[in-house]
């Protein structure tokens, strides 16, 4: 089996759409991730549990038995209907599963349906250690799941790539290429692991992230999939801003794009909130950073006066689920909302 990737087997990553079996979380408790406020975060963390859970499981790793009960303390308050919870005893050092968290692949017609991908985590370019006990939760979890673990040896975050299920992948290269990742990698060397890793055709390129975000530009702040041919990217109108410039940028490079079927895309604006700023640092706040779960899509909300826009915009996108906007004022001084805290696993 030397030199046989997962796409050579049939696997690919599904789009977030897709059904789901699961959805995966680690439970926030690194203080240093929100600094004087991490208790706050609890309740709208909650909310967010219950409205996935609605719809599908949720699968919780959990430090020891002591923070689950405390865990479970928090989703009894908000209601969540606890035969919708599954605890793992998974130590982890973070709560940022969307990229620590194990990347699913399928092959519906495959002898075995669904793979995990464990990349290489190194918290972003090394700045928020230790990371060791996140690095290792996707094999952990294959373990606990029964299914096969793949390692492709380098270093790659889920929130840095988008998929629409059909051969295309987006991505950014202020994170991809950025030598505090995988400095021995060209672009063309990265692009064979996606395609090789997650059984795509085509990378679309962008640029940069929007300000304030540490992940040196995560594509899931700023351009999204919604369909097959459809993103939503999000847009600043206040050319003073210094997301101005860098926005239009990616909005300009969109309307060139061709998908690996050769359509061209179809690309909705959404409008960024005013900026989020806490304790002199501005925050990485965006419509953008919303989880598609089976039954609703999880939108953050900055009691801001463009929230109500951009949920009418995403409900326009989304026919077949509610949109739910989910205050995350508090959430994201953390620097990431509800799609970098969730991972899915994709039903088959």
């Amino acid at each position: 089996m030397k030199g046989v990737t997962p796409k050579d087997l049939g696997y690919f990553f599904p789009a977030e759409w897709h059904s789901h079996t699961a959805t995966w979380l680690s439970w926030p408790h690194k203080e240093e991730s929100w600094p004087g406020k991490i208790e706050t975060i609890y309740q709208p963390y909650a909310t967010f549990v219950k409205l996935v859970s609605e719809g599908e499981f949720v699968c919780i790793n959990v430090v020891n038995e002591a923070m689950q009960s405390v865990a479970t303390k928090h989703l009894l308050a908000a209601g969540v209907d606890m035969a919708k919870i599954k605890f793992y005893l998974h130590p982890t050092n973070d709560a940022w599963c969307r990229d620590h968290g194990p990347a699913f692949l399928i092959n519906p017609d495959g002898k075995v349906k669904k793979a995990i991908i464990d990349w290489g985590y190194n918290a972003w370019g090394d700045k928020y250690p230790p990371y060791d006990l996140d690095d290792v939760i996707p094999t952990l979890i294959g373990r606990a799941l029964d299914i096969p673990v793949y390692h492709p040896g380098i270093v790659m975050e889920g929130g840095s790539v988008d998929f629409n299920g059909n051969g295309t992948i987006l991505t950014t290269t202020a994170c991809l290429l950025n030598k505090n990742r995988n400095p021995q990698l060209s672009q063309k060397e990265i692009e064979g692991y996606l395609y090789n890793y997650y059984g795509a055709a085509r990378i679309l390129w962008l640029g940069d992230g929007i300000v304030g975000d540490d992940t040196n530009g995560h594509i899931d702040d700023i351009t999204r999939f919604v369909n097959e041919d459809t993103v939503v990217s999000v847009v600043e109108t206040d050319k003073k801003d210094d997301n101005y410039h860098l926005l239009k940028e990616n909005i300009d490079a969109l309307h060139t794009m061709r998908l690996a079927n050769g359509k061209q895309l179809n690309v909705v604006e959404l409008p960024m909130p005013a900026p989020v700023v806490y304790e002199g640092q501005r925050l990485p706040a965006s419509y953008a950073n919303f989880y598609i779960a089976n039954s609703v899509v999880a939108v953050p909300t900055y009691r801001d006066k463009n929230d109500e826009k951009a949920l009418s915009i995403l409900s326009s996108c989304f026919p077949d689920r509610r949109v739910v906007g989910i205050d995350s004022t508090d959430i994201i001084w953390g620097l990431g909302s509800w799609h970098c805290l969730s991972q899915q696993e994709p039903a088959v």
